[in-house]
C-alpha cells in the first residue's frame, strides 16, 4: 500500500510551531518537574511533534516542510546574540567577567578536546565527538539544530537529531546536578556570603552604561534585518573562501560590530532587553519547526556511543567546576555559587544557571555579582564565542 506524503507550507508550519508551543507549556503545567529542570516549552512541544511522526511514518502518512521560515528564525535568533556582544559589558563588568568568561572558554577548549578525543578513542570521526560536547552542552538546542546540518553535510549521519538528544540530556543534568555543584563546595568549604554581597548590589545597565537608550521594538527590528542582509554577504564570501560554517555566522559577526559602533555613537538605540525579546520569540519557533524533521531513528545505533561521551562530559564539567572555576573566581562564598551557574549553562542553558544558583543562594545567601556575572557570560558572551570555536573546529577537523 502507498504511504499517502503531506506537504506543509511555510505559513501551515508557522501555524504548527505555535500550536506546538502552547503543547509544551501545558506539559509544563502538567508535569512541574519540567519547570523545575527549566526544560524549554518549545523542545516539548517539537517533541510531540516529532514522536508523533516517527510513529506515523511508512504507517500512516508522511510529512514534507516548507523550512523556509525556520532558517530567517534560526538567524534573526543568532544575530540578536551578536547584538548582545556589547565590549562595554566586559568594562562594566570588570576583572570578574573577564576572568569568568576566559574560565568559560577554558571549559569549552576542554569539551571539543574531550569529545574528540573519545570519539576517535571509539573508532567514530573525531568531527562525531564535538556533537555531544560543545554543540550540543554549551550551545544548547538552538546550536545544536543549526550545527546539525553543517555535521551532516560533513559526513555525520544524524548530527541534528544526536545534538537535540544531547542538548536534551544536558538541560536534564545540569537542572539536577548545578545546585548541588555549588551546595558541595559550600558545606564542604563552610563558606558565608561576603559582606559586599549581604548590601544589595548597584544596578548596572547592562546596555551599556551612562546614557539613556530610548530606540523602538521597530529601532532594534531595522538594525536586525541590517546586520541579517549585511551577514549574508559575509558568509557568501566566506563561503567563496572555502570555509564550512553555519549561515549565521556571518550575521552575528556584522550584529557584533554594530552593537558596538551604536555603543559609541548612539546612532540607533539598541536596548539589550528588547533585542533578548525579539530573540526569545525567534528562537522558540525556531526550535519547534525545527524538531518537525527530526529523524529520531538515527538514535537507535549511536545511542551507546553518545551516552558514553556525554558522561564523560557531565564529570569533565563539574570537575572543572569544582576546580578551575572555584579556584579562578576566588575560592569564595561567591565563586561556589558561580561553579553552579557555570554548570548550568554549560551543559544546558542560562536558564538552569539562574534556577540552580537562586536554589543556593535561597539556601545559603545572596550572591548578586555571581549572578551578574553568570548571566552576562552565560547569556550571550559564551554562545558568541562558541559558534566561532565550532566552526574553527569543524574546518580542522573535517
Amino acid at each position: 500500500m502507498e504511504i499517502l506524503t503531506l506537504k506543509l507550507s511555510a505559513i501551515q508550519v508557522l501555524g504548527l510551531s505555535c500550536i506546538g508551543l502552547v503543547a509544551g507549556n501545558v506539559m509544563r503545567r502538567l508535569l512541574p518537574v519540567l519547570q523545575r529542570l527549566s526544560v524549554p516549552s518549545s523542545i516539548l512541544g517539537g517533541l510531540i511533534f516529532a514522536l508523533l511522526g516517527l510513529a506515523m511514518r511508512g504507517r500512516v502518512c508522511n510529512f514534507t516542510f516548507d523550512l523556509v521560515l525556520r532558517d530567517v528564525l534560526m538567524i534573526a535568533f543568532f544575530t540578536t546574540i551578536g547584538m548582545g556582544a556589547s565590549l562595554r559589558l566586559l568594562k562594566v563588568g570588570g576583572r570578574r567577567v573577564s576572568i569568568f568568561l576566559a574560565a568559560a572558554v577554558l571549559g569549552l577548549l576542554a569539551q571539543v578536546v574531550f569529545g574528540a578525543v573519545t570519539a576517535k578513542a571509539m573508532g567514530l570521526p573525531a568531527l562525531f565527538g564535538m556533537i555531544p560536547g560543545a554543540v550540543s552542552l554549551t550551545g544548547g538546542p538552538a546550536t545544536a539544530l543549526a550545527f546539525g546540518p553543517v555535521f551532516e553535510q560533513a559526513g555525520i549521519a544524524g548530527a541534528t537529531t544526536i545534538g537535540l538528544a544531547s542538548a536534551v540530556f544536558g538541560i536534564v543534568a545540569s537542572g539536577l546536578l548545578g545546585g548541588y555543584v555549588g551546595g558541595f563546595l559550600i558545606k564542604r568549604h563552610g563558606l558565608r556570603p561576603e559582606a559586599s554581597e549581604l548590601v544589595a548590589a548597584p544596578e548596572i545597565d547592562v546596555d551599556g552604561g551612562p546614557g539613556e537608550k530610548h530606540g523602538s521594538y521597530l529601532d532594534n527590528i531595522i538594525a536586525l534585518g541590517i546586520a541579517m542582509a549585511l551577514g549574508s554577504l559575509v558568509s557568501v564570501q566566506f563561503k567563496a573562501w572555502g570555509l564550512t560554517m553555519p549561515a549565521y555566522i556571518g550575521a552575528m559577526l556584522v550584529a557584533g560590530v554594530l552593537r558596538n559602533l551604536d555603543d559609541a555613537f548612539q546612532w540607533i538605540g539598541i536596548e539589550q532587553e528588547k533585542m533578548d525579546e525579539i530573540g526569545t520569540i525567534a528562537l522558540e519557533l525556531f526550535i519547534v519547526m525545527a524538531l518537525l524533521t527530526l529523524e529520531l531513528w538515527h538514535l537507535s545505533t549511536l545511542a551507546l556511543p553518545v551516552i558514553a561521551i556525554l558522561t564523560g562530559q557531565v564529570i569533565l564539567t563539574i570537575g572543572l567546576a569544582w576546580t578551575a572555576i572555584y579556584w579562578m573566581m576566588g575560592r569564595n562564598y561567591t565563586s561556589a555559587v558561580m561553579a553552579g551557574g557555570y554548570c548550568g549553562f554549560m551543559l544546558g542553558t542560562t536558564a538552569n544557571a539562574m534556577a540552580c544558583m537562586r536554589e543556593i543562594t535561597r539556601q545559603h545567601g545572596p550572591a548578586p555579582h555571581a549572578f551578574f556575572a553568570v548571566s552576562i557570560v552565560g547569556a550571550f558572551l559564551i554562545d558568541f564565542i562558541n559558534a566561532l570555536l565550532v566552526t574553527q573546529s569543524l574546518n580542522i577537523l573535517k
